[in-house]
């Protein structure tokens, strides 16, 4: 793979340290810049331009949802990844919605950060096994398969998926227009349809579609394997 240039933002420098020495170990990888609270992971990354961002949510001045929301709107291009010590279905969801690509528990950190950034430079979404329990089975219908009911991608045309998926691995509607060969308008249209055939809300809840109707790649990283063993799946 190309190198990779990452910043990492942390208020706690024990924890910051810790996570640059880890990624500094991997060649090709280079920690281009280091934050100690939302406002500055902001700046620097608008300034250093970093492929992947790796945020802590708690932190100081700005929080890490907030500032990943702001990365996206100056650099749709930039893959963030939330490294935190909390959990639970709600900020799973809130993390999908702020255009982050993983989660990472900070007491897993140590084996699964590697094979998040790896994963994120594939352009692939990441979640250990315990978080992608609660994105497959917790938002939408509890466990119950997308293909039953209303929430079935045979309601959409061809060009509908094409964007679903495209949406669902962090493009934004200017990406996909060009990718498409569209305008952004006629993806924005596109978008809004898709969005009421499927009775979705969110962008979280369309990741979750496009996940659970096998339309994006996700790696999944089991909590029982021996550290350096990654599973990827076709979700």
């Amino acid at each position: 793979m190309d190198s990779l240039r990452i910043l990492v933002a942390d208020d706690h420098e024990i924890v910051r340290r810790g996570v640059v020495s880890l990624l500094k170990s991997q060649a090709g990888w280079e920690v281009c810049g280091e934050a100690r609270d939302g406002r500055e992971a902001v700046d620097k990354a608008n300034l250093l331009r970093p492929d992947i961002v790796i945020l802590d949510i708690g932190m100081p001045n700005l929080n890490g949802l907030e500032a990943a929301r702001q990365m996206l709107h100056h650099d749709p291009m930039c893959k963030i990844l939330v490294l935190t010590i909390e959990d639970g279905d709600e900020l799973v969801r809130a993390v999908l919605d702020a255009g982050a690509r993983g989660f990472v528990h900070k007491s897993d950190a140590s084996r699964d950060l590697v094979a998040a950034v790896r994963a994120l430079q594939s352009n692939k979404i990441f979640f250990t096994s315990r978080m992608a329990e609660v994105l497959l089975n917790g938002f939408l219908g509890c466990g119950r398969p997308v293909s039953e009911g209303k929430l079935s991608s045979a309601a959409l045309s061809g060009r509908e998926r094409e964007i679903v998926q495209l949406l669902a691995e962090g493009k934004s509607s200017k990406q996909i227009a060009s990718h498409l060969a569209l305008s952004v308008k006629t993806v924005d249209t596109h978008r809004g349809n898709i969005m009421r055939k499927l009775h979705l809300h969110s962008l979280s809840a369309l990741v979750l579609f496009a996940v659970r109707n096998r339309m994006v790649q996700v790696a999944i990283f089991p909590a029982d394997v021996p550290p350096g063993t990654q599973h990827h799946f076709v979700r």
